[in-house]
């Protein structure tokens, strides 16, 4: 009977908000100031018509994407898809694993070559902007919370991370490695891969650790501003930036808007979250309920002239209101509010800037 309801619902909400036709329409509804300005994207979950279209109503701008699995045609198949939806698809996240690169295996070099492969695919697709980071994912690493069921505002779910309840736990086998280890394998690969990126017309944006500490035996270097400085030195070239994660920034204690600002043309694609607290113990938060303030961050992106893509990232996850799946922060009913909050923090800001 739910199911039957909001169906109906949705088939309502369509009628009243209709559906932009054809490709890039959504140019059409952006105001002169907005043209050149940061774009809204989204990451749809799930990846469906239904969540195309809620992403075209909300005015959102840009789809944000993983890598599809198969040849070169899957690619250009996603991307015609999106562009069919009246959107851009104009960032990847997650071309693949490198836990071989990260803990400089005897498959790096494998490894590197299939990344450089996928670098190609997506110059010769124009999806210029890659997401990736330099984290080891197994269980027990990668992007690590001790709760997703920590209560924030209305009831609702957000996820949280509590060192002290990992105190205990073991190392993960085959994943310790030193910190300096890793800047040797992260340079290895900076250098094997920026030409690729820069022969291809893309982006690299390294996101934070999250957490941005050690965990369990591996080092994670990621994890603080002037580590970010240290990346992009490694290997200077406008394909090697960042990813700014305000959320994982603010888990380091950064002040946003001055980080924003100190990294300017390096930042390549922006995350737009907040949190509560910082590591070695944070709770993720509504928008508009963090420590962040937010409009001076998207002030900052104005003054530094960003004009890549911002989505919303770590929702909370609206418990009783209609979410379903697990609450992982990627459920598309907390983007709604996300999006128009980002909206209007966009509008105010580039009024000042203007």
């Amino acid at each position: 009977m739910r199911r039957v309801a909001d169906t109906w619902v949705w088939s309502i909400f369509c009628r009243m908000y209709p559906f932009p036709e054809g490709r890039h329409q959504h140019r059409r509804h952006l105001k002169p100031h907005q043209r050149n300005a940061m774009r809204i994207g989204l990451v749809l979950q799930p990846f469906s018509e239904q969540s195309l279209q809620l992403a075209a109503q909300l005015g959102a701008t840009d789809v944000v994407a993983g890598m599809p699995a198969g040849d070169f045609d899957e690619l250009v198949r996603l991307k015609s898809r999106v562009e069919d939806a009246g959107l851009s698809l104009s960032v990847i996240e997650g071309l693949m694993s490198i836990d071989e690169v990260v803990l400089g295996d005897g498959g790096r070099d494998a490894c590197i070559k299939e990344f450089q492969q996928g670098l190609r695919k997506m110059g010769a697709a124009g999806i210029p902007t890659l997401c990736y980071n330099f984290m080891v994912w197994r269980p027990g690493v990668g992007v690590v919370r001790t709760s997703y069921t920590t209560r924030e505002r209305g009831g609702s779910w957000v996820s949280s991370f509590d060192a002290d309840l990992l105190a205990q736990a073991p190392e993960i086998p085959g994943a310790t490695i030193e910190e300096e280890r890793v800047w040797e394998n992260l340079e290895y690969f900076l250098k094997a891969v920026i030409p690729v990126a820069e022969e291809a017309g893309v982006k690299l944006a390294m996101h934070p650790d999250d957490p941005p500490m050690s965990l369990r035996g591996q080092a994670r270097i990621m994890s603080t501003p002037d580590n970010f400085e240290r990346l992009v030195n490694l290997v200077k070239s406008p394909s090697n930036g960042l990813t700014f994660c305000q959320g994982c920034f603010s888990e380091m204690g950064a002040d946003i808007p001055a980080t924003i600002r100190r990294f300017a043309d390096d930042i390549h694609f922006v995350h737009f979250r907040d949190v509560q607290g910082q590591v070695p113990k944070f709770s993720e938060s509504w928008h508009d309920n963090g420590k962040t303030d937010m409009l001076s961050a998207m002030q900052a992106y104005a003054d530094v002239g960003f004009s890549g893509v911002m989505r919303p990232d770590h929702a909370p996850f609206l418990h009783g209101a209609g979410d379903d799946g697990e609450p992982t922060g990627y459920t598309m009913t907390g983007k709604i509010f996300a999006v128009g909050y980002m909206h209007g923090l966009r509008e105010a800001a580039l009024k000042d800037a203007s």
